[in-house]
């Protein structure tokens, strides 16, 4: 069975302010600008998802309302700090969606681009700030098995 999985990078976000929590972090002006031109993207690529994951973090969620607006998303703790293998996992309880979208963060999103492009995990070149990374996967997410078909960055 053929799937898509779109990562989402969130977009620049204002550097944490004194004694706030790093996922109140909001986008910053630039940032707003990249979300939106994403969602642009997304949009002239015909890229709509059939489920949303975002991480809880403001800027992801900001991203995500930015780009896309309201959607409907499933808010997951899981994405926040996930490593390429919590990913990989999460990505594979969610078979039934023919395209999936997850908004969330570096260093897990550029390392698990590379993971499932090339099989490396080394091999990865950045994962931008607003920046999308568009796959298609036959059945599981395993490293090496997805097929990029676009990587856009704002």
């Amino acid at each position: 069975m053929k799937r898509e999985i779109v990562l989402l990078r969130h977009a620049h976000a204002e550097n944490a302010a004194p004694g706030r929590n790093d996922t109140e972090r909001n986008l910053s002006l630039r940032g707003v600008a990249e979300a939106r031109a994403a969602g642009h993207w997304l949009r002239a690529q015909s890229v709509l998802p059939a489920r949303v994951l975002c991480s809880p973090a403001q800027r992801a969620r900001q991203t995500l309302e930015n780009a896309l607006g309201d959607v409907g998303a499933q808010i997951e703790p899981r994405i926040y700090e996930a490593t390429p293998g919590e990913l990989d996992a999460l990505i594979d309880e969610h078979t039934d969606a023919p395209r999936l979208l997850l908004v969330g963060h570096n260093p897990g999103f550029e390392t698990f681009v590379a993971l499932l492009a090339t099989g490396q995990s080394g091999d990865f070149r950045g994962m931008p700030p607003g920046g999308i990374a568009w796959f298609e996967v036959e059945g599981e997410a395993e490293p090496g098995c997805g097929r990029l078909k676009a990587f856009w960055s704002p």
